[in-house]
């Protein structure tokens, strides 16, 4: 058989996960010669052998690979002119001017390098910064591809002769991986007190005594800094409250595995599973004890993560079982990630600093998510899954989808892989805007990206719309502007896969409508070219505007008075008035029409919170305090016109009748979310009839409810309708440059070809 030589590039995440060292095994059992190298557009292979070996070596590479390793495309040239290679060899990296490279997220410590750190005998003993191909910092560490040591914070770390000959030894599992490193040659771990002076002794042991001691430590983990405390006093979470103004709003937990996080909640095999995964996310698990952990957090769930990174399981392994383990910032803030910001923004916050002397480069946040029916349901895509592409059927060129202003994000394509950014934050001050800038400068440096056009939301005063307005002006690319609620419906569509026409209920706080009041409470057909508003809540106003965002009072008492009630012996005399002043003027009182809004209203109406101290806290107070096993509703009109609208009098009446009558506020919440499923219900029904549309996507962040998403999924298949909601991507806002993107890439907009 004749012998040929073979050049074959492999497009995909093949860099930072073991795949040069898995390569060069699979070659050296095949007998074959050559080399391979990193390259900016992934990997390249040229090696020499027998053609049916190379065949075989070739179809192999699908199924034979690292198990972090993704591979998209390859393409595989034969040539009859040798080299004569007498070995094979990892050679040196090639970069290119375009780039079409994927980068690993961080990946959570593996069970060998756990071994290793926990084994007397290792000489990476205790090192908090064990790593190996399958495991540790990647995303968060680069600064540029190809992913060489050169170009991540791990470069002045030089390795030393221990290290590179495990670098360079093929049966080994650091082979070619570039954050190697050991107590000789790497980063170290830094114990300091507020005044950042370093404090002697062990690091470790130190800050485990500390937190012992019920103190707050900074901890630097993969993408940012945490501050962790134990939380089995009342003192302790009120006094992290006092200093990181952050009165209420829930924390996550870090345990140090399942067993431990099901004493405090209930687990199911899924939720196990996702717990332990190598993304390591923070899970929403139902609390085991109703009403317990109050101090961590006042709904039914308690955000879990268990430990990623080795300094997590150094301080578990000094007896400590369970922490408050939240990023450190405050409120607004982004997470801070830099040593010497640390050491300045949270004095006063944190009583010590446990820190390292290796950058983290990019700032990344723990990931959150339910898992509904055994699949993961995202509520904030981050550390762990980005920046891992999203691929997008049908879509083609290079745009930048600038997102929203709550919870933003963006996403740039490629071709068909779409790179969500990970949590960025509310865009409502200059810090979380120039870490939106720079991370939106990052991805597309990272991924060879030059946007040939860019997408944003309708709404004109949200900082993501200026900067896309700004730079389309500037570089003078053409802009659409994508309404807020179709922005949400594309995004499911295209998590789905879906291509056509659908029903969209989209159910949210509050998005720019096309005729210039305030949607959110939606219900649309239509698809990527387009979208038609067949039904929406009966309009709201909101007296005081923004006020009655965070005194949601205001939003009862004005529904009451349209329904022809008197909101006084609910809200008191002072607040009625206050309220009737302001509707009779019609100054500051914006119409809207957010199922959002509603949700605080109905969480006044039944006593559960008349002001929120966070965003959505009415409603998920609301939803904490629906009693189980109550099935009936309240009663309520749809009006008919071109959009069918929800008249919600009907339903107040009832819900005043209840409580007036004495029922509970468990048994009032249960039937207003079963009003709202009934209501979504019946509202498809209708425009099935008028369309003969039988899909259905659920997007907006009132999704994020699970009474009413896990109700109502079923009934709607009950009647015969298909059902999808969100795996990949968040239904919240986040999720909106997704669905942005997918109606400038798919959609017949003016920006097709780009």
């Amino acid at each position: 058989m004749s012998r040929l030589r073979a050049n074959i590039k492999v497009n995909g995440i093949v860099q930072g996960v073991g795949f040069r060292p898995f390569i060069h095994k699979q070659i050296k059992d095949m007998s074959l010669t050559g080399w391979i190298r990193n390259t900016s557009e992934g990997a390249e292979i040229e090696i020499e052998g027998e053609e049916e070996t190379l065949d075989r070596f070739a179809a192999e590479l699908w199924t034979k690979k690292p198990f972090l390793a993704l591979i998209e495309t390859v393409n595989v040239e034969k040539s009859t002119e040798l080299k004569g290679y007498v070995d094979f060899r990892i050679v040196g990296s090639k970069a290119a001017a375009s780039r079409n490279t994927l980068i690993s997220p961080d990946v959570g410590i593996c069970e060998d390098c756990l071994r290793e750190m926990r084994d007397p005998k290792n000489r990476r003993y205790r090192y908090p910064f064990i790593n190996c191909t399958n495991c540790g910092p990647r995303f968060t560490i680069i600064k540029d591809v190809p992913y060489d040591r050169a170009y991540t914070t791990m470069a002045g770390f030089k390795m030393c002769p221990d290290c590179y000959g495990e670098y360079t030894f093929i049966e080994n599992r650091r082979y070619h991986a570039e954050p190697t490193c050991c107590p000789v040659c790497g980063p170290r771990l830094i114990y300091m007190d507020p005044d950042g002076n370093e404090l002697p002794g062990d690091a470790i042991k130190n800050a485990a005594a500390d937190i012992k001691a019920h103190r707050i430590v900074a901890v630097k983990g993969l993408g940012g800094i945490h501050l962790a405390c134990l939380f089995d006093d009342e003192e302790t979470p009120a006094r992290l409250r006092r200093r990181k103004q952050r009165d209420e709003k829930p924390f996550a937990i870090m345990c140090r595995d399942a067993e431990t996080a099901a004493r405090y909640c209930e687990i199911s095999e899924d939720e196990k599973r996702v717990l332990e995964s190598y993304r390591r996310p923070i899970t929403l698990l139902r609390k085991k004890i109703r009403g317990s952990l109050r101090q961590i957090s006042e709904n039914d769930y308690v955000g879990v993560m268990l430990p990623y990174t080795p300094v997590h399981y150094l301080l578990m392994d000094e007896g400590l079982d369970a922490l408050i383990m939240t990023s450190a910032n405050l409120s607004d803030l982004p997470i801070i990630y830099r040593n010497e910001e640390a050491l300045s923004e949270l004095r006063g916050i944190a009583d010590a600093f446990l820190l390292n002397d290796r950058d983290i480069h990019t700032r990344c946040d723990d990931s959150l998510l339910y898992v509904v029916d055994g699949l993961e349901y995202p509520l904030r895509r981050s550390r762990g899954y980005v920046p891992f592409p999203l691929t997008m059927k049908g879509a083609d060129g290079m745009i930048l989808a600038c997102g929203a202003e709550q919870k933003a994000s963006f996403s740039v394509s490629k071709g068909s892989y779409v790179f969500q950014s990970q949590h960025i934050g509310d865009l409502k001050n200059i810090e979380t805007f120039d870490n939106y800038e720079k991370q939106i400068a990052h991805f597309e440096r990272m991924f060879s990206i030059e946007p040939k056009a860019l997408v944003c939301d309708l709404h004109p005063d949200y900082m993501s719309t200026g900067y896309a307005e700004e730079r389309a002006a500037s570089e003078g690319l053409p802009l659409i502007r994508v309404q807020h609620h179709w922005a949400h419906m594309a995004s499911c569509m295209a998590d789905n896969g879906l291509e056509g026409d659908c029903i969209g209920v989209v159910w949210d706080g509050t998005g720019y409508g096309t005729d210039g009041t305030v949607w959110g409470g939606e219900f649309l057909t239509g698809g990527y070219s387009g979208f038609e508003r067949r039904g929406s809540l009966a309009p709201i106003r909101l007296p005081g505007g923004d006020r009655a965002v965070t005194e949601i009072w205001r939003a009862a008492a004005s529904m009451l008075l349209d329904a022809g009630m008197d909101p006084e012996p609910f809200f008191g005399r002072e607040r009625t008035q206050l309220v009737r002043k302001v509707l009779a003027s019609g100054l500051n009182s914006p119409v809207c029409s957010s199922m959002g809004r509603l949700f605080d209203a109905a969480s006044a109406l039944a006593g559960v919170r008349e002001e929120a101290s966070y965003e959505g806290q009415g409603a998920v107070l609301l939803e904490t305090a629906a009693a189980g096993g109550v099935t009936d509703a309240y009663p309520y009109d749809i009006s008919g016109g071109e959009i069918r609208r929800f008249e919600y009098g009907r339903m107040l009446e009832a819900m005043v009748s209840d409580l007036r009558a004495g029922a509970g506020k468990d048994a009032v919440c249960a039937k207003f979310m079963n009003t709202m499923v009934d209501m979504a219900v019946k509202m498809c029904e209708l425009i099935r009839e008028d369309t003969g549309l039988s899909r259905v996507v659920l997007s907006g962040g009132s999704f994020q409810n699970i009474y009413m998403l896990t109700r109502l999924q079923p009934l709607l298949r009950e009647k015969g309708f298909e059902v999808f909601r969100h795996s990949r991507v968040s239904a919240n806002d986040e999720g909106v440059s997704f669905g942005q993107l997918a109606i400038a890439a798919k959609g017949k907009s003016p920006l097709q070809g780009f």
